[in-house]
């Protein structure tokens, strides 16, 4: 592993008043940073009482360890998520789309956790189905993942890649926000997610877990979230109209809510 990361960026939104809920602290997935929950996700939860943090990983945003996160793996990214939780006052929920879910799991997979919530997750066969369904169905798309730079990201590169994180119907200023936010990601990270869940089988003990996915996502898709939640001996919640980065798109609520009633239950 890689030396511990202290200096990460960290997106919060606060209740307005004192709260006995949870923190939240929210795991983005790869290629981009913490400013996906930023926009609907971190202002909504706050305002319904729960404490509302998202980190960027190391060498994403505007968090240290740039010079290193080529070779950065999933336990190092695992570690930026643990340092974050040790900084609050009680024990979190946390909250991981697409690898920040893995990330999650691998938490759960170690320790009791107050409650975790997949959105979009990887399937327990790893990033190498995903990417084999990808090539067969949709070569263009990894033509372009694999060469992509995200300081000379072109408009032919994200109209290309748009339909896999997006609905038709995102504003363009939501598109040219998330554009400025891209990230390169970790060969090693991405690596450790082509096998991620063959070690992590659920545990005897009762640890809350709540899995999310969207209808139209096209890289996690509805069958791969259903088969993490079968991995977890959980019902899947798929909601309609959303693609990959769910938390994004018009309609974002639709996922918020029954996370939201999730949240509830343990309360």
């Amino acid at each position: 592993m890689l030396p511990l990361e202290t200096h990460l960026e960290i997106r919060k939104r606060l209740p307005a008043g004192s709260s006995r809920k949870p923190p939240l602290v929210f795991v983005h997935g790869g290629y981009c940073d913490a400013w996906v929950w930023e926009p609907n996700f971190l202002p909504w939860f706050a305002a319904r009482g729960y404490p509302a943090y998202a980190l960027s990983l190391r060498g994403h945003g505007a968090s240290g360890g740039g010079d290193s996160m080529f070779i950065a793996g999933l336990d190092d990214y695992e570690a930026d998520v643990e340092y974050v939780a040790g900084t609050l006052a009680t024990p979190p929920v946390f909250i991981g789309h697409s690898m920040g879910a893995a990330i999650v799991e691998r938490i759960v997979a170690k320790r009791p956790v107050r409650g975790a919530a997949l959105l979009a997750p990887v399937p327990p066969a790893g990033l190498l189905s995903v990417a084999t369904r990808l090539a067969r169905e949709h070569p263009h798309y990894l033509m372009h993942m694999s060469g992509m730079d995200p300081s000379r990201m072109s408009e032919e590169v994200l109209e290309a890649l748009r339909p896999f994180y997006f609905s038709a119907n995102v504003p363009a200023g939501v598109l040219a926000e998330a554009a400025r936010h891209l990230n390169g990601e970790s060969p090693r990270a991405l690596f450790d997610l082509s096998l991620r869940l063959h070690w992590a089988l659920p545990t005897r003990d009762h640890r809350p877990v709540f899995v999310l996915g969207a209808e139209g996502d096209l890289i996690c898709t509805a069958d791969d979230v259903r088969a993490t939640a079968r991995h977890h001996g959980v019902d899947a919640t798929i909601v309609p109209g959303l693609a990959h980065l769910l938390m994004l798109e018009p309609g974002w609520e639709r996922a918020a809510q029954p996370l939201e009633a999730w949240l509830r239950t343990l309360d």
